[in-house]
């Protein structure tokens, strides 16, 4: 169902948009979570260490995929507003060309440097094997992320939140039903694992291409479409390269934090692969709801309506703040339960190691929540300058402040410096944000 973001109170649109965006996330995550809990529950503790170590290298080429999938729905959203269907489908094309020669480049660079990447942060030997494994048939399915994210952002862009809904569930099932199959009853282990992704992914993908060219053909426009425009690349990647770059210096960050982490052995990182799991559920689900925040200021700057913006962001703010509740109690208040999701008794100091993370981080989301409502008004404005260097301190600080904290605190340091970067972060967008709403920032349409 294509949705026009421009009208409408946006306590009303935005509720009726955001809700199965929403659902997507948790269901998203749900099958990421399980990857992880089959992997220690039925594999092993170093089985969930390794698709664990092997997380923020995954991550670098999600940013690929998720800055695609922004810099689509923005400009899509833009063209969608302003009425101009035939420049409109052009983009889509443009959109999946770009991106499907990116995918076959990154799956050839992934499958040759899987290695040198997980000896770049020092992956301990015990897991090494598996983690490298698991990496080179993530790879490979490199070409479904990109096309099931790229359309996923033009259904977004078009006011659709649904139809990236159904597909999600059935993924999700599918592939946590995969996963069961494979580690548990086959006995592949982290190998299964990745191989349940694969597939899941790929039926998803797929699925999702069919029913937008089927929704694309069924919006007539009077202009001529062109299957790959220069001009209409360049406006795309102005808003993918920053979101792109964005996410891959927090990535690199990320990188550098496991580093760290691997220096404390595989209990710590099995402990820290369930938390940062179950955390990145938590981040993703608030992040979905910036993603609508950039549909609704994309359409409305294309209609040129810059006053709606101040408003939706007030409900988003809300929606974030509600949304936060119950990650917050499930979290600080069950976190011994929540990690017993992927390690048993057994495993007392990779458990001690994740509740400490949960303890620490979580009380926190209900500012970076804030944030990442004003990542969406940037991103959507397309002042991606300010979305860049936001990232920058909460990097930075996260790193030093970890390497300090560590001399102190021993691994619990780690987990101490989220706040810090989190903070400055926050500041910063909120800053921004002001820019914007109060016309001190020139939006480019």
């Amino acid at each position: 169902m294509i949705t026009d973001l421009t009208v409408g109170h946006p306590k009303n649109t935005l509720w009726r948009f955001v809700l199965p965006m929403f659902v997507s996330v948790m269901f998203q995550q749900l099958y990421n979570i399980a990857d992880s809990s089959i992997a220690g529950r039925f594999a092993g503790e170093d089985a969930l260490a390794a698709v664990g170590a092997s997380y923020p290298i995954t991550v670098i080429f999600m940013a690929f995929a998720v800055g695609s999938n922004l810099g689509a729905s923005v400009v899509v959203s833009r063209l969608f507003g302003a009425r101009d269907i035939g420049k409109m489908k052009s983009a889509v094309y443009t959109a999946f060309i770009a991106c499907g020669v990116m995918s076959l480049i990154l799956t050839a660079l992934g499958y040759v440097y899987c290695g040198s990447m997980m000896r770049l942060i020092h992956t301990p030997s015990n897991i090494f094997g598996d983690g490298e494994l698991y990496l080179k048939i993530y790879v490979f399915g490199l070409t479904f992320l990109f096309l099931y994210n790229v359309c996923t952002g033009i259904f977004t862009a078009l006011g659709d939140s649904r139809t990236p809904l159904y597909f999600l569930i059935g993924s999700s099932i599918g592939n946590i039903l995969l996963d069961y199959w494979f580690v548990a009853g086959f006995h592949w282990g982290v190998a299964g694992v990745a191989w349940a992704t694969f597939i899941a992914q790929g039926i998803s993908a797929g699925l999702a291409l069919v029913t937008l060219a089927l929704r694309l053909k069924g919006i007539k426009n009077s202009r001529k479409v062109v299957l790959f425009d220069l001009l209409l690349l360049s406006q795309i990647a102005a808003i993918a390269v920053p979101s792109i770059m964005q996410q891959s210096v927090l990535s690199v960050g990320n990188m550098f934090v496991q580093e760290i982490v691997n220096r404390y052995g595989s209990a710590v990182i099995a402990g820290y692969s369930g938390a940062i799991k179950l955390n990145t559920f938590a981040i993703n689900a608030f992040m979905s709801l910036g993603g609508c925040l950039s549909s609704y200021t994309a359409q409305n700057l294309g209609a040129g309506k810059k006053e709606r913006l101040s408003l939706g962001f007030k409900t988003g703010v809300r929606l974030s703040i509600l949304a936060t509740i119950p990650f917050f109690v499930l979290y600080f208040g069950f976190s011994r339960q929540m990690m017993g999701l992927f390690l048993g008794d057994g495993s007392e100091e990779a458990i001690r190691s994740g509740v400490g993370f949960l303890r620490i981080v979580s009380p926190m989301y209900f500012m970076i929540s804030i944030k990442l409502m004003t990542d969406g008004i940037i991103r959507g404005s397309g002042a991606m300058a300010y979305f860049v260097l936001a990232t920058v301190p909460d990097l930075i600080l996260r790193i030093i402040v970890a390497n300090i904290l560590t001399g102190y605190f021993g691994s619990m340091g780690i987990w101490m410096a989220w706040p810090f970067g989190w903070i400055a972060a926050t500041v910063l967008t909120v800053v921004f944000y002001r820019r914007i709403v109060t016309g001190k920032y020139c939006i480019r349409l």
